[in-house]
């Protein structure tokens, strides 16, 4: 025979509730949100999502066996001696090609980008090389850094870097795309020379 009496309880965080008021928790839905939409973006612009897996796979290898991201930085590019890096992101640099995976390196003295493998290409001489594609700018040497979106899509984002001698660099497909434009923007106004 059942308990006549059974409580029925109800499970949940109230609304009101000041352990988790509501603008935290719409914020952790935000944040959860665009976090989402990052990683959608960046798996979108990869060719093939198997192919995508196994380079972050790679580049998660790469970076544990060389001992952590700033490692790879200073492997591939040269650091001065008061130099550090601020942050480094994943993300995609468009070229006329199309997009490269790699990383994003945002430094107290430049904005590097290293794509996450090798490219092959043939050389002078005929030989097949591989070579990892390199962006390399001075701080000093950017004019301006915008946010852009395909109005379209407006979940697709870009950061769009132009330097002194105005050229283009368009970055996408970050997996936080907000964090990463907002360390580029709070390294240049701290830029003497940007």
């Amino acid at each position: 025979m059942k308990n006549q009496h059974q409580e029925h309880h109800v499970i949940g965080i109230p609304v009101s509730s000041s352990a988790f008021p509501v603008d935290t928790m719409n914020k952790l839905g935000k944040k959860a949100d665009s976090f989402i939409n990052g990683v959608r973006e960046h798996v979108r612009l990869a060719t093939n999502f198997s192919e995508t897996v196994k380079g972050k796979l790679r580049l998660g290898a790469r970076i544990l066996k060389v001992g952590g991201v700033e490692r790879i930085f200073k492997q591939f590019f040269v650091v001065r001696e008061r130099e550090k890096l601020i942050k480094a992101s994943q993300c995609y640099l468009s070229t006329t090609a199309g997009p490269i995976a790699g990383l994003l390196f945002i430094s107290t003295d430049k904005i590097a980008f290293c794509s996450e493998r090798a490219i092959k290409f043939s050389s002078a001489n005929g030989e097949l090389v591989r070579i990892y594609y390199k962006v390399l700018i001075p701080l000093r040497k950017i004019k301006i850094a915008n946010q852009s979106e395909n109005t379209k899509k407006p979940s697709q984002k870009y950061i769009e870097i132009v330097t002194t001698d105005n050229f283009e660099f368009w970055f996408m497909g970050f997996l936080n795309y907000q964090k990463a434009f907002k360390y580029l923007q709070q390294t240049l106004s701290q830029c003497p020379h940007a």
